[in-house]
């Protein structure tokens, strides 16, 4: 059965009240339950430590500790007491073996006590278990236990029996109430329920009505609503809706031969179909599979009968019911997203069926391409930021550095005696620091290494900030076809003098027939050097170069790079693409960096294969350009 609107928010309204009052009754009796259950413990327990303190005065000075226990009329009085609490059933002190040796029930006294449920871990445990102790069939009486010892030994232990009877009563009282005021509270919530459907959804009735008109062909219908609220303004924008769409009836059909010219500029393919199963319009995304001069064919002859988009096509004829998305491969290298739309009359009947199919790979390019462009983005503002902030700093130590070193000349050449600071500075001349530097103390020289340090770190620093900047910075990609073959090339003159001086042997397989490749030639030419020098650095004792390209599925071409080098140990191949992560002397680490970048720009995939001793391979998927 189909519920309306009011009845949806009714049922609504009348669940969430409800959940929140069993929520809230639910909390409340936990809660109490664990009270009942503290405070019976906590009863049972004064009872206990009484009678405890009572025999343990007694027990210690006693030549018969069983017989003084069980004559003693102080400790018979506080065992009768505890029958006047209403919650205790009974106390009784019981010796090793079971046995009661003195009881607020004299006929116990000499036989062996029924066992009963210890109370404390009851107490303790959840209020599921609490619940179904204190309401079990029959009422229960749980024990508090006191153990007393004596020289070391267990000697006897006294029992305080707590009845369920009074936990019960306790829980009863409240619970009345509390079911009560919850039944309370769902009429309650049923009944303004109602009340606010009838108020808030009468409008909602008025403009479904006046859309129902609207659909049946009716022009100038207009909606009566209260100004002043949300509903009244949608009144008013349909009121000017209605009357736009009755001056714009002629229009129409000029406004169709603007759409047709729109739906052939999408990237998505689309066609018309009508109910016999004929093609009425496809735009020139779909001319590509179905044909140009098919317009009033069956789409059964223009698709194979296996194909998804003639499947998807029949079952919504079939159906009257509209389909997808679906996803659904073509073949190996086209992946599409199909759907339907069913299209009726004025009257309910089908006029057509719109069908729309999306390139799945294209769009994640495509998506991937501007999430990654924003990061980039993003990052760069960050950057060019640091690096303003941080180059200004390091150039004034710099300049401070450079001051601080003529002060320490300055200051050690006043302090020599002058025939020396004469002998020095004829020694030295006009340029030259070194003899200067000799001469000077070895406090003034120390400093003077200090300084040193402390420039070239700061230079290292320097470099590492513009580094990182241009790591960061966005680059203008000027997408165009590139043949792979003449880059690498290319590349190939570049890397033979580097690979001479290693011994290395460079050797490249890459035919004419490679389709070309989307993607910038600059920055795919800085891809494939910086793979292929790092190579040649790899086999320092000489070696091969493996340069090959082929075209493989996806519409992707392959690019390999494999040398016979020293390889990568197995923990640093997760690192090997991390900004300013080397294990070169004399690297900087943002070779490898600048690559990963620059094929993630490019839609691409790389991917790397080392062993240690036997070389490394790294493989670059690049996709191909659309063809022409």
């Amino acid at each position: 059965m189909r519920l309306g609107i009011r009845a949806k928010q009714i049922a609504g309204v009348t669940a969430i009240v409800g959940l929140s009052v069993v929520a809230l009754s639910g909390l409340a009796v936990e809660r109490l339950a664990r009270v009942v259950m503290g405070e019976s413990l906590a009863r049972g327990k004064l009872l206990a430590s009484m009678i405890y303190q009572r025999a343990f005065e007694i027990v210690p000075t006693s030549a018969e500790p069983y017989a003084a226990l069980r004559d003693d009329l102080g400790l018979r009085s506080i065992l009768r007491g505890t029958l006047y609490d209403p919650g205790v059933s009974g106390a009784s002190v019981v010796d090793a073996n079971g046995i009661v040796v003195a009881s607020s029930d004299s006929a116990l006294i000499g036989r062996a006590l029924a066992p009963s449920q210890d109370l404390e871990p009851v107490a303790n445990d959840n209020v599921i278990a609490q619940l179904s102790v204190i309401y079990s069939n029959e009422g229960r009486t749980l024990e508090v236990r006191q153990p007393l010892t004596l020289g070391g030994a267990p000697f006897v232990t006294i029992h305080v029996g707590v009845s369920t009877v009074l936990m019960r009563s306790a829980l009863s009282d409240w619970l009345f109430p509390t079911l009560l005021a919850a039944a309370a509270a769902l009429v309650i919530a049923v009944i303004v329920a109602g009340v606010l459907s009838e108020r808030l959804l009468r409008p909602i009735h008025v403009i479904r009505s006046g859309l129902t008109r609207l659909g049946r062909g009716e022009f100038g219908v207009t909606l009566d609503l209260p100004p002043g609220d949300e509903f009244g303004e949608l009144g008013s924008f349909f009121n000017t809706v209605s009357q736009q769409l009755s001056a714009d009836r002629t229009a129409l059909a000029g406004q169709k031969a603007n759409l047709q010219v729109a739906v052939e500029h999408l990237e998505d393919a689309v066609a018309l179909i009508n109910p016999s199963g004929e093609l009425l319009f496809s735009n020139p995304a779909m001319q590509a599979t179905l044909g140009t001069e098919v317009i009033g064919k069956p789409i059964a002859t223009l698709l194979p009968g296996n194909h998804p988009a003639r499947t998807i096509v029949e079952e919504t004829l079939a159906s009257h019911q509209s389909r997808g998305p679906v996803q659904a491969s073509i073949h190996e290298d086209v992946e599409l997203l199909l759907m339907t739309q069913m299209i009726t009359g004025t009257s309910g009947e089908l006029v057509g069926v719109l069908l729309v199919a999306r390139n799945v790979a294209y769009m994640s390019r495509v998506q991937s391409m501007l999430a990654y462009s924003r990061k980039l983005v993003a990052l760069g503002r960050l950057t060019a930021g640091i690096a303003h902030e941080v180059k200004n700093p390091l150039n004034a130590m710099i300049i401070h550095l450079e001051l601080l070193r003529t002060k320490i000349r300055s200051a050690a050449q006043a302090a020599q005696p002058q025939p020396a600071v004469a002998a020095a500075t004829g020694t030295l001349g006009l340029s030259g620091t070194a003899p200067l530097v000799a001469a000077l103390p070895p406090a003034a020289q120390s400093a003077l290494e200090h300084v040193e340090v402390i420039e070239s770190e700061i230079r290292r620093l320097d470099g590492v900030v513009q580094g990182f900047l241009k790591f960061t910075r966005p680059e203008d990609l000027r997408l165009a076809p590139v043949r792979v073959p003449e880059l690498l090339g290319a590349i190939q003159q570049i890397v033979e003098p580097e690979a001479k001086k290693n011994g290395v042997k460079v050797s490249m397989d890459c035919s004419g027939a490679i389709p070309p490749v989307n993607g910038d030639a600059g920055m795919l030419r800085q891809v494939f050097l910086n793979l292929a020098i790092n190579a040649c650095q790899a086999m320092p004792q000489g070696g091969s170069l493996r340069i090959t390209c082929a075209p493989v599925s996806h519409q992707r071409v392959e690019v390999r790079v494999e040398d016979t080098g020293v390889g990568i140990a197995k923990e640093h191949l997760p690192k090997i693409f991390d900004l300013y992560f080397t294990t070169k002397d004399h690297g900087t680490g943002i070779g490898l960096s600048m690559v990963y970048r620059i094929v993630q720009l490019h839609d691409g995939e790389i991917e790397v294969e080392s062993t240690q001793g036997r070389g490394t391979t790294f493989r670059v998927l690049l996709p191909q350009a659309a063809e022409v």
